[in-house]
């Protein structure tokens, strides 16, 4: 690897290691094994530097959710409950090893009001991240139905931060696959008690 590629090796280690605040440019150089000009040259600051890593991390882990979901049954042969249980279950059975993942990202989200910089970097990979859940969780194609997907992605999106904030603070509490599935089913008035009309 070059310069360019260690840096961002070096910062992403730093992150999961550090967090965002607490990682110095001298960190990244000496996980890296390059030097401090090197940061400059190749990123043109510490921070973009830092946020561009922050995004590759994110990236890996909802591609390493996504395969460990494709091991199982294709996403389009389950019934609807099936599919959303199952989708959840392995999400939740990567927590362990997604924790210093999403330990970030709720350092990167405190930090949002003070960083425009991070604000911006952050919104189209936000985006993103609501096309690949509709996507991975329902099988739906942006391109062909571009609403759907949006609705989906953002459904599903809200209720992954919400899951995931219950796991980091309370693992023993936090809901299992099943726990969200009854909880849709009680919404959708699907479980044989009051439909809440």
């Amino acid at each position: 690897m070059g310069h360019r590629e260690d840096l961002l090796e070096g910062a992403k280690r730093c992150l999961l290691e550090k967090g965002y605040a607490r990682t110095t440019a001298r960190d990244i150089v000496a996980e890296s094994g390059t030097n401090l000009a090197s940061i400059g040259y190749h990123y043109g600051s510490k921070e973009a530097l830092l946020n561009l890593a922050f995004l590759e991390l994110t990236g890996e882990w909802g591609e390493a959710v996504a395969a460990s979901r494709e091991k199982g049954a294709t996403i389009g042969d389950l019934p609807p409950l099936e599919r959303f249980e199952r989708g959840w279950a392995g999400v939740i059975d990567s927590y362990e090893q997604s924790r210093p993942v999403w330990k970030l990202q709720m350092e990167i989200v405190s930090r949002i009001d003070t960083d425009p910089e991070l604000q911006k970097a952050l919104a189209g990979p936000q985006l993103e991240g609501r096309r690949g859940l509709a996507e991975g969780f329902l099988g739906i194609d942006e391109n062909a139905d571009p609403e759907r997907a949006r609705l989906a992605g953002t459904f599903y999106q809200a209720l992954l931060a919400g899951v995931m904030v219950q796991w980091m603070v309370d693992p023993e509490t936090a809901p299992s696959a099943k726990d969200l599935t009854e909880g849709l089913k009680i919404m959708m008035g699907l479980d044989g008690g009051e439909d809440g009309s």
